[in-house]
């Protein structure tokens, strides 16, 4: 298993990020993102999923010692086999997309947008 590390973009006054994992595969995970600050979490998986690819979005409050799949604000666990873009219920500690599944074609892009509660004065 190997790990993505994510390139990050701050916008404006920084109260918003665009963190990006490019070409997870199977297998795979992104690098954890310290995720406490944010109160807004959106995540975006596109690219190709192959036979039976699947993104897992999880979250550690131990320091990413044990890791679980986190939800969207309905409930559902963010085990995604398709293109798509979802909010995040859970704050955790540190969050980190995985590739679960999938075929020697699975290769994943994760896009996550963050904001802050309270903007930074500028």
């Amino acid at each position: 298993m190997s790990t993505v590390a994510p390139t990050v973009v701050k916008h404006d006054d920084y109260s918003v990020v665009t963190v990006t994992w490019a070409a997870i595969t199977n297998g795979n995970d992104g690098a954890p993102l310290s995720w406490v600050q944010w109160a807004d979490r959106t995540i975006q998986v596109t690219g190709t999923f192959g036979g039976g690819g699947n993104l897992r979005w999880e979250g550690s409050n131990d320091g990413g010692v044990t890791w679980a799949v986190l939800s969207d604000p309905q409930g559902v666990a963010l085990n995604l086999g398709a293109a798509s873009i979802k909010a995040v219920l859970e704050i955790t500690e540190l969050a980190r997309p995985r590739a679960t599944a999938g075929d020697v074609t699975t290769s994943l892009t994760v896009t996550a947008i963050l904001r802050r509660t309270q903007p930074l004065r500028t």
